[in-house]
């Protein structure tokens, strides 16, 4: 059978349909296999790096969106001796930025510097030069409130983190002992510096995850908690501080004075109850204050201590066994000559006892008893009651004194020292060996902290430091220099001084005004100093009123009069208490000096 044309031309038309067909398929297959292929390799390189060798990308993800933040640690507290806080830590907001993100939104700049109270020129300052860092701070210790009306603007890049700022209740009555803390929260003065290991806390670090705009969004994990620092009890008592300081304050005003301290000492223990200086300044506000204004006088500067030195010199001729409180002393006609120098005192005081030496405070009395015994035996003396060394109060920047060895003493130098010069101390020092006096003889170290447990040492036999003690009773009594120290119904045990300032020339006309004493005298509890510096004021008559007796014995008696009330000590002078009740007139003075005068170094004066 025959096959037509057409059928002819078909067949091969089939035949190409049937190859193309194969060839699509083969084509379907490839790509398929490709396919499969590439997703094999995907889910391969996926399982390598999420589930083999994952740490890399991990970690730069980490780095990129989670960070490691520290927790702010509580600066321990600083209490007085019954707990009543003198230093704490408030909890504040800190803003920070991140430069890196916020300088890619610039229209957001002017308003964070509205927010912040600067221009948007300060701020570009700051921000432009740190362009690539990832944190600068920009206010730091603001309140809550102000760092939560910032935060809600959420501009990109800024966030607050919470930190602490110290807070000083008493402010500038106990500046001078607390000091102060940085922006940082460490102690940059007095007790926050000496003792900043032990009140500084342990920060903590928590882990956080933050967006691409800097905004922390979830906490991941507390990596470490933070630990508040130690409290620290001091033996300060905040009502004796406050009272010194209030009291030094008005004498200084009165008295027209430069500077001043008050320094009040447990007898017993060391412990300082108070300690007061002027000029001080504001702890709170860290700007501001001048260098001379933080300065702790009662512990850094040196003075001379003029009469208030008498009775060591005294203590060193009882010592000796030749001397009784009784011994006479003949000091007519009120001056001596000493190696070419006119030793004088402020009157004519003919016989004196060795107590009257104390009373009247006769400078020719007191040098007639250093002449009279040997040098080194005085400077031994001296040196057990801790002139010329350090008190190791551990207070930074403490003064040691100056207490020359006695091989270059001289004839004039052991006489200027029997009336306090050629020596010098610090309010803290003369402090201290008064209230060795009134602990019968053991001196104990001074200490700033409650309870300090120190077991002191013995300086001189208790019978001579009884001896003195009534013997500087009468100092305080009407016929000696410091009257005005008289507390009623306590029998006070004391001594007024003097002292000229030394100038570019030599002593020049301004002087230091001071009074040491022991309270109550019959059973010492308190050993207290006052100093005051420059006094300027003038009585009635236009002359300069300088003594110590008139210008730092008041203070004294302010103090602790006040002091005896608050801590109810029993009084050792009843009569003396039902006496001061009754009406008294007080002596006439025309016509003679104060009853305060003492004999004042340089009252020596060159022979012509």
């Amino acid at each position: 059978m025959s096959r037509s044309p057409g059928s002819r031309s078909r067949q091969p038309d089939a035949q190409r349909l049937r190859a193309r067909s194969v060839d699509t398929r083969a084509r379907l297959k490839l790509v398929a296999a490709l396919l499969g292929l590439g997703c094999a390799s995907l889910v391969a390189r996926a399982v390598d790096l999420q589930l083999l060798h994952n740490e890399f990308y991990q970690r730069e993800g980490n780095a990129r969106f989670q960070r490691d933040v520290p927790i702010a640690a509580s600066r321990g507290m600083i209490t007085d001796r019954n707990g009543e806080p003198l230093a704490i830590s408030s909890p504040v907001e800190s803003i920070w930025a991140s430069p890196r993100v916020l300088l890619q939104h610039p229209e957001q700049v002017p308003v964070l510097a509205r927010a912040l109270g600067v221009t948007p020129e300060a701020l570009d300052a700051r921000l432009l030069p740190r362009a690539e860092r990832d944190f600068v701070w920009l206010r730091r210790h603001l309140t809550p409130d102000d760092a939560q009306a910032i935060e809600a603007l959420k501009i990109p890049g800024v966030g607050s983190q919470r930190e602490f700022r110290r807070f000083y209740p008493l402010g500038e009555a106990a500046a001078h002992i607390l000091g102060f803390t940085n922006i940082d929260d460490r102690g940059q003065e007095g007790l926050e510096l000496a003792y900043d290991s032990w009140l500084t806390g342990t920060p903590g670090v928590r882990r956080v995850i933050r967006d691409a705009a800097g905004r922390q969004i979830a906490g991941v994990d507390l990596i470490r908690a933070a630990e508040p620092g130690h409290t620290l009890a001091l033996s300060i008592d905040r009502r004796l501080q406050h009272l010194a300081y209030r009291e030094l304050q008005k004498a200084l005003t009165e008295n027209q004075a430069d500077a001043g301290s008050v320094v009040v000492l447990d007898v017993a223990s060391g412990e300082v109850l108070a300690m007061a200086n002027l000029p001080s300044y504001n702890p709170n506000a860290r700007e501001g204050s001048r260098a001379d204004e933080r300065r702790n006088r009662a512990v850094t500067d040196l003075i001379e201590p003029g009469s208030t030195f008498k009775p060591f010199i005294v203590a060193a001729a009882l010592e000796t066994g030749k001397v009784t409180p009784d011994t006479k002393i003949e000091t007519w006609p009120g001056t001596m000559q000493v190696a070419g120098h006119t030793v004088r005192d402020v009157r004519n005081f003919g016989t004196l006892t060795t107590t009257g030496l104390l009373t009247k405070s006769s400078n020719v009395a007191a040098v007639k008893l250093a002449l009279d015994m040997p040098t080194e035996h005085i400077h031994d003396v001296l040196r057990r009651f801790g002139f010329g060394q350090a008190t190791g109060i551990g207070f930074p920047g403490e003064a040691s004194g100056v207490l020359r060895e006695p091989r270059s003493w001289g004839t004039l130098p052991k006489a200027t020292i029997a009336f306090g010069y050629g020596i010098s101390v610090t309010p803290l020092q003369l402090a201290q060996a008064y209230a060795a006096l009134g602990n019968g003889g053991h001196l104990m170290s001074p200490s700033f902290l409650r309870d300090p447990r120190t077991e002191g040492r013995d300086v001189i036999d208790p019978g001579i430091a009884r001896q003195l003690t009534d013997m500087l009773v009468t100092v305080t009594g009407p016929e000696g220099t410091a009257r005005r120290a008289a507390i009623s119904g306590y029998l006070v045990a004391g001594k007024s001084g003097t002292s000229r300032k030394a100038g570019a020339g030599g002593y020049d006309r301004r002087y230091v005004s001071l009074f040491a004493g022991l309270v109550p005298a019959t059973q010492p509890r308190f050993a207290v100093v006052v100093m005051v510096d420059d006094p300027k004021s003038r009585d009635a008559a236009g002359n300069l009123v300088y003594y110590g007796g008139a210008v730092a014995a008041p203070v004294f008696q302010s103090v602790m009069g006040g002091a005896m009330r608050l801590l109810d000590v029993v009084p050792d002078d009843i009569q003396a208490l039902y006496a001061a009740s009754a009406p008294m007139r007080a002596p006439s003075t025309a016509g003679t000096l104060p009853p305060e005068a003492e004999s004042v170094p340089g009252l020596f004066e060159a022979t012509p």
